[in-house]
């Protein structure tokens, strides 16, 4: 999906579009905020270095799929695109903050880059870890905000802008919603079964990472409302897939592949769909007490990988992801509406296949 055809049939690359978006929003506001000081410099200096990150997926689904439908706002879909990418980044900055994680991309987070700013101007342990989580609460609200500005301005004629508007809204809305559910389950205050789990996937991932990208690209192409409906299933079904690869991944990757810590998901006792399959299997008396350890080293985490490799769960997870990846295959058998985005949703589809046979191989290679 690095490259979508224009209706004049030139190739643009959807990426370039969003990056300048995000560059030109960062650069033209971090003189106002130099003016508040050198560390809400540095702050911003961070949030823009964590925005220059990643693939900009999420932004170019906004992008491609307006220019597969024939749409003529590209500039208005590169903002909007752009706007998905800092709510990715903001969510990012605080999912971290929630798991106590240090690492992102493979590189030190926001977090940790400015626990070590505040060392090196002569903070102790303690001062610097709380400037950083205060940092990092901060920043992912500047992002998230930011979002909201990039929609708020764009140009787009009013019943569009209203739809971008609530689009927005709810996917903060429903996606704040699915991170409590996760929280909550990963500390035990509640119970949760593989429905729940997968209902709280597609409330934290598959909206915001899939669901709402699309249906913003089809807004904005003007497309009808039944091919939005579609557009917005497609959507859901590739969401669920993406997290079920991502519970694999989390447990089986290494950090260089992730870009974060492989300890984290078995630290945290998250409710993963992996560790809800695995709670239901003999594999569970072996390793049930080990998850959720705060102190769970390397060498307990390997004998935990390698147990729950051995069993079925993994199987289980990755037959999930398939059916789901079959659901988006029926719905573009079955419609003519979707005919012209289907080489964006199958691009999309394919990186969720290609990972899930990535997360097997890290599966196989433990066990």
């Amino acid at each position: 999906m690095d490259r979508t055809p224009t209706r004049a049939g030139a190739a643009r690359p959807a990426e370039a579009d969003i990056s300048a978006v995000l560059t030109d929003l960062l650069t033209e506001l971090r003189p106002a905020a130099q003016r508040h000081g050198q560390l809400y410099g540095r702050l911003w200096d961070e949030l823009g270095r964590a925005a220059a990150g990643g693939k900009r997926f999420r932004g170019r689904l906004v992008v491609e799929l307006h220019d597969a439908l024939g749409g003529t706002r590209r500039a208005a879909a590169a903002q909007v695109g752009a706007a998905f990418e800092l709510l990715h980044v903001g969510f990012l900055v605080h999912d971290d903050l929630i798991d106590h994680d240090t690492m992102r991309r493979g590189e030190p987070n926001l977090a940790a880059r400015m626990a070590a700013a505040a060392r090196a101007g002569g903070a102790d342990e303690e001062t610097a870890h709380e400037l950083a989580e205060g940092a990092a609460v901060l920043a992912g609200d500047l992002a998230i905000s930011l979002a909201h500005r990039l929609v708020a301005t764009v140009d787009a004629p009013p019943d569009v802008h209203a739809r971008l508007q609530q689009l927005l809204w709810d996917t903060v809305f429903v996606s704040v919603a699915g991170e409590l559910g996760d929280v909550a389950a990963a500390l035990g205050l509640q119970d949760v079964s593989l429905e729940d789990a997968l209902r709280i996937a597609a409330e934290k991932t598959a909206l915001y990472s899939f669901q709402a990208p699309l249906r913003a690209g089809a807004i904005l192409a003007g497309a009808p409302a039944a091919l939005r409906g579609e557009v917005e299933a497609v959507g859901l079904a590739l969401g669920k897939a993406f997290q079920l690869v991502d519970d694999l991944l989390g447990v089986f990757a290494p950090e260089s592949v992730t870009g974060k810590s492989a300890l984290s998901d078995l630290r945290e006792g998250k409710a993963t769909t992996l560790v809800l399959h695995a709670r239901t299997l003999p594999v569970w008396a072996r390793i049930g007490a080990d998850v959720g350890r705060v102190d769970l080293d390397e060498g307990t985490a390997a004998v935990i990988r390698r147990e729950l490799a051995r069993s079925e769960a993994p199987e289980r997870v990755a037959r999930q992801a398939r059916e789901e990846l079959a659901s988006v295959d029926r719905v573009l058998d079955g419609s003519a509406l979707l005919a012209p985005a289907a080489d964006v949703i199958g691009s999309a589809r394919a990186v969720v296949a290609t990972s899930l046979e990535g997360a097997l191989t890290h599966v196989r290679a433990a066990a």
